[in-house]
């Protein structure tokens, strides 16, 4: 359920209400875009989101972004907009905290299905 658009939102206390990893929870939306929170440790599948960006900004942990080509490396207080349309996966040596910033209904895994598939819209 989404949360009184008056609540301040705090990172921590609203990851601090889940374990589980690579679950992306809604904290917020702005018009069509949501904000998420998720925990990941490991590695991510290869995917892509063809008809969005998506925003990644590490709160805590370092997390690195493989493309085909290079990989960029993030750690807390940073940010990273894979383009519509990359490859990319992400990876986490140790677990990393971060928001993502996509349109309302973006799959976690882009057009790639599987275990890492997360249920999408889930409002913490």
């Amino acid at each position: 359920m989404p949360s009184d658009r008056r609540e301040v939102i705090n990172f921590a206390r609203k990851l601090s209400l889940f374990s589980e990893q690579w679950q992306p929870k809604v904290v917020a939306e702005l018009n069509d875009y949501q904000f998420k929170i998720v925990k990941i440790e490991g590695d991510f599948v290869w995917h892509d989101h063809p008809e969005t960006d998506e925003a990644f900004i590490v709160l805590d942990g370092q997390l690195r972004i493989d493309f085909r080509d290079r990989s960029v490396v993030l750690g807390p207080g940073e940010m990273f907009v894979v383009p519509k349309g990359t490859e990319h996966k992400p990876f986490a040596e140790k677990e990393v905290r971060m928001l993502l910033i996509e349109p309302r209904g973006t799959l976690n895994t882009g057009n790639e299905s599987g275990e890492r598939t997360a249920e999408n819209d889930i409002w913490i």
